[in-house]
């Protein structure tokens, strides 16, 4: 007879304890250890591959690996040029933000191009799915759903089947028999992703892995299953708005920092080759409202940040925004204070992007600064102007890297007034200082009287 015993599981970190405890020692949660009971029985979780002895470095082959297409050109760009055979990807975001309707356009993409493709679906039931399908014209004769939740008979249904990509809706509807916890906990999530990891990796099948967030925004589930998947993407954007982020967070076979833009349409996402003009909408009052190019990855961004500065009575005053790391806000906000004795201390300071983009990069600093002082004294800024560069803790402007493609972004746009940094700009072609007007600046007092000329 099988030995069992009782153990306890943090639901936020995966932490386990032989005792109930009110507070995780591990993460500091408190009341998030949940009783499990494991089997003591050994399950067998090697790979079925065949054995390798270890060989030199140099003797290892490095032909490209096989990449397919999705037929989403932003979704291939975000993955590092298309889908890799045994490779699995999890795909997490908030409820609504499109998730399912991405990775059910990507399956009869590639079904369309001949291969198998197993969809499972352990939230909705294939009526469900195929009434969706008929919505996004995802209709495909490879394209194969099945409503399950037990996960050996899923690797039943691929052995069967032998698809080429598959699809697991979500990970936290999928258990394991032998594990007595429900699914959704710890540790049935953590033995199903990593099962799913080497039904991938022996069968060669490319795995997409559906995830679901907490309240704060960060992946359910324990940390080792973002350790186990190759790839990670989380979708941005809110509910209300009509375009998606995708953002890479980890990729072992392309860059993690490179963004997919989508816009949400009745018939699913369609891509946005042509991010810049998304997030540049009409501007009827340019005070404390800046345009700074971007880089995500290899692709530059124009974004609009604005800021708003208005006096408060009450005490601390309020330091809010979505888009910019507050922390980023409070050091700029202390510069100003310092090197320029603006009393903008005892003001609230509010900061967004249009569309609600993520920015956090050093090229930020310059702009979000002026547009701070632009609205702390209610002046107009230069029209037609873009703003980069990094300020330092003294108030002078530091050069930032990939100068020459924001700035070509900017003249491609028609803007016609750059600031920059004085480095970036000694680093210019006579081809780029032709196609502009170029004000290099060494401090942040020259960056404000450039930007904010007097009537």
């Amino acid at each position: 007879m099988t030995k069992k015993k009782i153990k306890y599981v943090c639901q936020e970190c995966g932490a386990e304890s032989v005792k109930w405890l009110g507070k995780c020692p591990t993460c500091g949660q408190w009341n998030s250890l949940v009783e499990e009971e494991v089997s003591e029985e050994k399950n067998s979780h090697a790979l079925t591959t065949a054995f390798e002895t270890p060989r030199r470095i140099a003797e290892v082959d490095i032909e490209d690996l096989p990449r397919f297409a999705t037929g989403s050109g932003e979704l291939d760009r975000v993955l590092g040029g298309g889908l890799i055979p045994g490779s699995i990807i999890l795909i997490a975001g908030d409820p609504g933000v499109g998730k399912s309707s991405l990775t059910l356009a990507v399956c009869a993409n590639v079904a369309r191009g001949g291969k198998k493709v197993l969809y499972i679906t352990g939230e909705e039931s294939s009526r469900q799915i195929r009434m969706r399908a008929e919505r996004l014209n995802a209709l495909a004769d490879e394209l194969y759903i099945c409503a399950e939740n037990n996960f050996e008979r899923i690797t039943r249904h691929v052995e069967k089947i032998q698809p080429e990509l598959l699809i697991v809706d979500s990970i936290q509807t999928i258990y394991r028999s032998e594990i007595e916890s429900a699914p959704g906990s710890v540790s049935q999530v953590r033995e199903c992703s990593a099962g799913l990891m080497r039904l991938s990796k022996s069968r060669g099948v490319t795995t997409f892995v559906i995830g679901h967030v907490t309240k704060d925004g960060t992946l359910a589930g324990p940390r080792v299953l973002e350790h186990i998947v190759d790839t990670v993407l989380f979708f941005e954007g809110e509910r209300n708005a009509d375009f998606r982020v995708l953002r890479a967070i980890k990729n072992r076979f392309g860059a993690t920092s490179e963004i997919g833009l989508f816009e949400m349409r009745d018939t699913g996402l369609i891509d946005v080759p042509d991010a810049s003009k998304l997030f540049l909408p009409e501007r009827a009052d340019d005070i404390g409202s800046v345009i700074v190019p971007t880089v995500e990855g290899t692709r530059p961004l124009l974004v609009e940040i604005q800021a708003l500065v208005a006096p408060t009575p009450f005490m601390p005053p309020r330091r809010t925004s979505d888009a910019v790391d507050i922390k980023r806000i409070q050091l700029l906000l202390a510069v100003l204070e310092k090197r320029l004795h603006l009393s903008i201390g005892a003001c609230d300071v509010y900061v967004k992007t249009a569309g609600g983009i993520k920015v956090d990069e050093p090229a930020t600093d310059l702009p979000i600064t002026v547009a701070l002082a632009s609205s702390f004294a209610n002046r107009k800024l230069l029209p037609q102007c873009v703003i980069f560069g990094e300020v330092g803790l003294s108030g002078e402007v530091r050069a930032v890297s990939k100068a020459r493609q924001r700035i070509d972004e900017s003249i491609r746009m028609g803007f016609t007034n750059i600031v920059l940094p004085k480095k970036n700009f000694a680093e210019l072609s006579k081809s780029h200082i032709d196609r502009a007007k170029f004000m290099p600046v060494e401090n942040l007092r020259d960056a404000l009287k450039i930007s904010m000329p007097r009537d």
